[in-house]
């Protein structure tokens, strides 16, 4: 049997001696069978796919072709030849972050915001009032999407009650400085998300973690924090903060972030409140193929269980910049092979969630493209700002026009669509009727969001 380092060859995973190792006693013909009937996927199942079998070293690409076809004909099953899209924006309110992971470089030290440090550093801080400027301009533009997530900054409060509870404290655990001493007071949490939801816009906010760093020194539950960000503008929750799912990768990786428990409850939790989600995975740095299959098992798990997850999305791991590469711990990300399987195993595995998402972010154009024919059905959003992504070394853009979709999907021989946050409204868009625009939001009118 190959053991945890045959896949990913861009990483030294010899470095590590995991307790979870990508050995199967399944064999490779079988998984396929299973996954071409459509029986669902055991864990075992999911190594042989994603290893193209562990009988054999690395990735057998004739294999490889075999899983792709298995993924791109259940995804016409589940989805047809739609590829759907969003007019969106990103409003990222901080950077500053303690945290210390290990794979970021969105984050900067929290102590260089203090107001009295002269230390230069390139991270920044928005107040409310400016939040609420940004999304009301992007309005303006017919977006209708406001994603957030932030660095967890020391200052960030829930609400004025969980303010007072963190200034009370004499607890050194928490994280926690009183906005005055900062540059910029990020305000709280319900603040930030009032202040974004200007008119009818949709605000996807407040990972797990997050989620967490807004209930520290209090005995609330995820569902008390999450139905006071609901009654502030919340709509629904990403679910990054995921990165991988298995907690030896995780105390590797981010040992200062939430375990898969804690993240697992708080998705529950933001369900159980009303709110859909999405749910990601971050490969190709130290983890094996056994942890990229444990960690789907997790996700299909919850979803059998709250049956709110609206996509899953796998994220790239972008290594330039990060400090698991400035440390040698790695050398680079996923190959080309791993991300097409990557996708394709997600969509096998993932029977219960209907929406796989390509990231042109991580992929770029046409490599995002080819993942739409290995089991994705998602093409991601306009994202007219992008900051972390690009300051872990990315460099393929910050936004996208729907000219540019409709182009693209339209190339492939699929149909692009217009579709909401939560994949309840859709609007086939025809490529022979320019220009072509967002419709769905607020202040839409299917005027183009960005020249070409």
């Amino acid at each position: 049997m190959a053991n945890a380092s045959r896949g990913a060859s861009n990483v030294p995973r010899e470095r590590f001696d995991w307790e979870i190792t990508a050995n199967s006693d399944q064999s490779f013909e079988n998984a396929l069978e299973k996954a071409r009937s459509g029986v669902r996927l055991t864990v075992e199942d999911g190594i042989e796919l994603l290893t193209t079998g562990t009988d054999l070293q690395g990735i057998d690409r004739e294999r490889k072709e075999l899983v792709l076809e298995a993924a791109d004909r259940r995804r016409r099953e589940v989805v047809g030849e739609e590829v759907t899209f969003v007019a969106n924006l990103n409003n990222n309110v901080t950077t500053a972050c303690n945290t210390g992971c290990l794979f970021c470089n969105f984050k900067d030290r929290s102590d260089a915001f203090l107001a009295d440090n002269d230390v230069d550093h390139a991270g920044f801080t928005k107040t409310p009032a400016e939040s609420r400027e940004i999304v009301a301009q992007a309005i303006e533009t017919g977006i209708y999407e406001v994603t957030s997530v932030s660095g967890l900054h020391p200052a960030f409060a829930l609400d004025d009650e969980h303010r007072e509870i963190l200034e009370a404290s004499d607890r050194s655990d928490l994280n926690y400085k009183p906005p005055e001493r900062y540059e910029k007071n990020p305000g709280t949490y319900c603040e930030q998300m009032a202040a974004m939801s200007v008119d009818d816009v949709h605000l996807h906010s407040m990972t797990p973690e997050e989620a967490y760093h807004a209930r520290r020194g209090t005995p609330w539950s995820y569902k008390e924090v999450y139905s006071r960000l609901a009654d502030a503008g919340l709509d629904t929750v990403p679910g990054t903060a995921a990165e991988i799912l298995v907690d030896e990768v995780r105390n590797v990786i981010c040992p200062g972030k939430i375990g898969t428990d804690e993240w697992v409850m708080a998705i529950e939790a933001a369900a159980a409140v009303g709110m859909p989600t999405t749910a990601t995975i971050m490969y190709g740095h130290v983890e094996n193929e056994a942890h990229r299959i444990h960690h789907l098992d997790v996700i299909r798990d919850l979803q059998d269980r709250i049956g709110s997850i609206t996509e899953f999305v796998p994220l790239s791991f972008v290594h330039p910049n990060t400090p698991l590469y400035d440390r040698g711990m790695v050398d680079a990300g996923a190959t080309r092979d791993e991300d097409e399987l990557m996708i394709a195993v997600s969509r096998l595995y993932l029977d219960n969630i209907d929406h796989i998402q390509s990231s042109w972010v991580k992929y770029g154009d046409n490599h995002g493209l080819k993942m739409l024919s290995c089991g994705a059905d998602d093409f991601m959003g306009t994202i007219l700002s992008e900051e972390i992504t690009k300051r872990a070394g990315g460099g393929f853009g910050e936004a996208r026009s729907f000219a540019e979709y409709v182009e693209m999907v339209s190339a492939i021989g699929r149909i692009p669509v217009e579709r909401s946050t939560d994949y309840q409204q859709r609007q086939r868009i025809d490529p022979d009727n320019p220009p072509f625009g967002p419709v769905l939001g607020p202040n839409a009118d299917g005027t183009p969001l960005v020249e070409r």
